[in-house]
Formats: C-alpha cells, structure tokens, sequence
C-alpha cells in the first residue's frame, strides 16, 4: 500500500520546490552564468561553425531579455529554490537533464531534486546518479538532493530502480541532506562525510545490504537519520543485527533522530531499541508505519527511560486500547503521535510497501 506521504514535494531543505519546464522558451528562465554559458557552447559545438553561430545567437538574445536583471557581480539574481527535474513517458531523461544544465544556473543551486527518470522496463533509461556525477562540476554548491521525487501515478515506489548511490558522496562532499525514494537494485557502500546531516531513504523493502552500509559509514555530524525497512516481499531483509552499530551510538555522535520505520520486524526492533545506547542522545525517535503490537510497546516500556524525548511517533501501530493508555501515560511529557492504522483489510500491514 502506498499512501498520501509518497507525493512530489513542495518543500525541500527550507526552499520550495520549482519544476524545471522542459519545454519552457529559453527568455522565460533565469539561465546560468553568460560566461558559463559561452563555455558550454564552445565546448559542445566545437568545430562545427553554423551550430556555434545559431547558439551564439541565442546566447545574445538572453543577454537582451535579461539585461535589466544584470547585476554588479554580472549574474542574474532570482530567489533561491530546489529546482525539480524529472521527465515524462515519451522525452529522454537525459536530454532534459542536459538542457536543464544549460538554461539553469547551477553554480548557485544547494538544493536538487530528481524526478521520474524513465520507465523499468525501458532499458535506454539513463542511470540519473551517473549524470549526476559527470555534471559534478556544475554544482559547486549543491548541498541537498533527493533522488526519486515519484508518485505513485508516474511509478509505484517498488518500481522505481536505482544504482550504486555511494559516488554521489564522493562527486559532491559538501551535501548535508541526501534522500532517496525507492530502492529496486539500490546499492550503497559504506561512506564518509563530515558535512551530512541528514540520510533518509524511503522504501517499501530495504535492502538489508543498504542498512549495513548505513551503519558501517562514518557520519560524526549525521544528525537525523531514517530508514524504511518495508517488507521482504519487496526486498526488505534487513535483520534488527545489522542495525546493531547504528543501535551503539558509536559512529553517529551527533544523531539527535533515529526513524526505523515501516517495518514487519517492529517489535524486535523496539526489544533492541529499549535497552540502545543510541537513544540517550536522541530528541525524537520514530518507529511508525509498521507491525508494531503490544508485545513491542510493552518491551519500549519496560526498557530504559524515554521520557527525555521530545517525540515519539508511534503512528499506524497495532496496539490495543488498554496499551495505548498505558504508553501515554508513562510518557505523558513526551509528545507521542499513537494514530492506529487503519484497519480495512485482514490482518496488519505496513504503511507502504508497493
């Protein structure tokens, strides 16, 4: 099941999020630096003369349109937004990418989002991490991406196929946010980074051998940091062990939320999580959207004080009224989110799975 939650965003790292119009006239956008620009033009149409003076010419057609908007330092100023890119059905992801780079400038983007890339069963669709990757020097000061902005409309989520997502870390060391939805084929391996915050990863099944980078990574200021585990059925096989180094608490120092979400192993989550030492040093903790029952609640109750918390989310859990009760009132400074799933159908479910 997928919900409301898996939609396009809005809002992304503070900005709002602007979808980049493939087919938008080329006077109608803020464009990227002219001498950017003229650089592109010379490097792509090198050698071919009537190419270059038609694209000469265009270039001095924007200098026109925006030449009221010039300012001291020679750039065009417009808001800052989280620029959307994504394509249809029928339009090459790679040829929309590749325009995007010329109409935008991207020197001065932080935040990136990544739309619907192409169809699985297309086999030309293009692998978005290496464009990302090969245009690294484009985005000197990209600091949030999320890869995957897709609604369930376009692609169900246990449809969208990703890649090895570990050289992103590397082509751009400055991100601080990095989300990804999705995760058919997706590959991580453990990384290093003193600039990332924030690590989210939406998935109906998680690979396990991702929830073991994750833990095996070096993060000292990863401040929030969510995994949606999913099912099995849709390669969520991740076991409560390899979330054991990211439980100590000894690579993550700064984590101040931990998400372990959408889970059928809640409850043996929630039995290790009672006695972490991670969850001394956490301000939120969230176990929502999964198999969560009593016998899961009774473990968190029993276990180390949580009082300390600012919020628990425990929403879409399978646990009785009188255990309702019973955690709300051990925790009654805490603000704890205990919406019930929705039961419609036989038997628990996770929140989003396909």
């Amino acid at each position: 099941m997928v919900t409301a939650m898996v939609r396009h965003l809005r809002e992304f790292a503070g900005l709002p999020v602007t979808v980049f119009d493939q087919n938008i006239e080329e006077d109608e956008i803020c464009g990227p630096s002219y001498a950017q620009e003229l650089d592109l033009v010379a490097r792509r149409f090198r050698g071919e003369a009537d190419e270059i003076a038609d694209e000469i010419e265009l270039f001095a057609h924007r200098l026109r349109s925006h030449a009221h908007k010039i300012t001291e330092d020679g750039l065009p100023h417009e808001p800052p937004v989280a620029w959307r890119v994504a394509t249809d059905h029928e339009t090459p992801f790679g040829e929309v990418f590749e325009r995007f780079l010329f109409q935008v400038d991207t020197c001065r983007l932080t935040a990136l989002v990544i739309g619907f890339w192409g169809a699985l069963h297309d086999e030309s669709r293009p692998d978005p991490v290496d464009l990302l990757v090969k245009a690294a020097d484009r985005f000197p000061e990209l600091r949030a991406l999320f890869l995957g902005d897709i609604e369930s409309e376009e692609q169900e989520l246990s449809w969208i196929s990703h890649s090895d997502i570990s050289p992103l870390f590397e082509a751009f060391p400055k991100l601080e946010r990095v989300e990804v939805r999705g995760s058919g084929g997706l590959r991580l391996r453990p990384i290093q980074s003193t600039a990332l915050k924030v690590l989210r990863f939406e998935s109906g099944g998680l690979p396990a051998e991702v929830v073991r980078a994750v833990a095996a990574s070096d993060l000292p200021d990863l401040e929030h940091l969510d995994l949606w585990l999913g099912i099995e059925a849709y390669g969520g096989d991740a076991a409560v062990a390899d979330l054991g180094p990211i439980l100590s608490g000894e690579r993550l120092p700064s984590l101040r939320h931990l998400g372990l979400e959408d889970g059928e192993i809640q409850d043996e989550i929630a039995a290790a999580i009672a006695w972490a030492p991670v969850v001394a040093g956490l301000e939120s903790l969230s176990l929502a959207m999964g198999l969560l029952t009593d016998e899961g609640a009774e473990a968190l109750l029993s276990g180390q004080p949580l009082t300390h918390l600012k919020r628990l989310d425990l929403h879409h859990h399978w646990l009785g009224d009188e255990m309702v009760e019973r955690v709300r009132a051990a925790l009654a400074g805490v603000d704890v989110a205990l919406d019930p799933a929705d039961d419609y159908r036989d038997g628990p479910y996770v929140e989003v799975s396909e």
